[in-house]
């Protein structure tokens, strides 16, 4: 039996080394190098190869080495075969370390200081405490609470949005279209952490945007695609919205000459919030293989009703 990865070859040198000392009886392989594709059960990739079901006939598994799997077209592999997202300690600790120094940022006018700076302004800007700023996640999955759960720790006021019910200590949870609408209206920092599906593409939107308060900040660290680009730049332009932050564009790389280079209001990033690490990762893949020969339940396994 083999496993076959198909994503970053640096971490997948990575992966093959722990391979061969924690499951020596799996034959680890690196695209494009494949001895036997009857033999491949276990496939871990960002874009999966084409026709994945005639290629690999015996496929079991599928892993995303990413935490979304908005890149997959999930209905050419067999819903027999499970799809797992990767959820692991690494990647959650990229993503509350750059959630936290966007908000901090955007909370203490970084992007404003900046702006002074190659302006040669000397202008200071009232500080306010952390305890008078609320913030708000959109998505309350294991990246969303995790990113809650520290600013929290700040003093922030913290709350959260979800599809369906969550709870978090310390954090105001809201739930549904209704519960949407209320969320908005006390969030003065929004982050998006949702996942890319049919109902949440082009969620940040004017519609959106006009349910937050005036002078509010956006951090988009979800998909590109989650933002329609034109309503962001209209809502700077009229001064509903400050700031933005934007890890994820809908094209990458941003093309030359788009509005978003030069803009004084927004940040870039080239999507680079969090990756996922070789040793962590390698570790959830082979928890999971453990699992499936064990016939237990799957961590992160996929709902395909939902899409991730």
């Amino acid at each position: 039996m083999s496993f076959l990865y198909k994503s970053e070859p640096v971490r997948g040198a990575r992966w093959a080394e722990l391979f061969a000392e924690r499951a020596p009886d799996i034959d680890f392989h690196i695209w494009p190098h494949i001895v036997d594709p009857s033999q491949v059960l276990y496939l871990a990739a960002w874009q999966p190869p084409e026709d994945i079901v005639q290629t690999f006939p015996n496929l079991e598994l599928v892993f995303s080495v990413g935490a979304g799997v908005d890149q997959f077209d999930l209905s050419r592999i067999p819903e027999h075969i499970p799809v797992i997202r990767m959820i692991e300690s690494g990647l959650v600790a990229g993503m509350v370390e750059y959630a936290t120094l966007a908000v901090l940022a955007a909370h203490r006018d970084w992007l404003t200081y900046a702006n002074q700076q190659r302006s040669e302004i000397w202008q200071p800007m009232p500080v306010r405490t952390a305890d008078t700023r609320r913030v708000g996640v959109l998505g309350m999955g294991v990246l969303g609470q995790a990113v809650l759960e520290k600013l929290r720790d700040f003093g922030f006021q913290c709350a959260g949005w979800n599809r369906s019910e969550r709870s978090l200590p310390g954090v105001e949870c809201f739930t549904g279209e209704h519960g949407l609408a209320d969320f908005l209206a006390r969030t003065d920092i929004l982050i998006c952490l949702l996942p890319l599906t049919d109902e949440t593409r082009g969620i940040l939107s004017q519609k959106l945007f006009r349910q937050l308060p005036q002078g509010a900040m956006l951090i988009n660290l979800g998909r590109g695609d989650h933002l329609v680009e034109d309503d962001l730049l209209d809502a700077l332009e009229r001064h509903h919205l400050s700031t933005a932050i934007l890890d994820v564009c809908s094209i990458e790389p941003l093309p030359d000459g788009h509005p978003f280079w030069h803009h004084s209001r927004i940040m870039l990033t080239p999507h680079i919030a969090s990756m996922t690490q070789a040793d962590t990762s390698a570790e959830a893949v082979l928890d999971n293989l453990r699992r499936h020969r064990e016939g237990l339940p799957l961590v992160e396994m996929v709902d395909r009703t939902r899409g991730y």
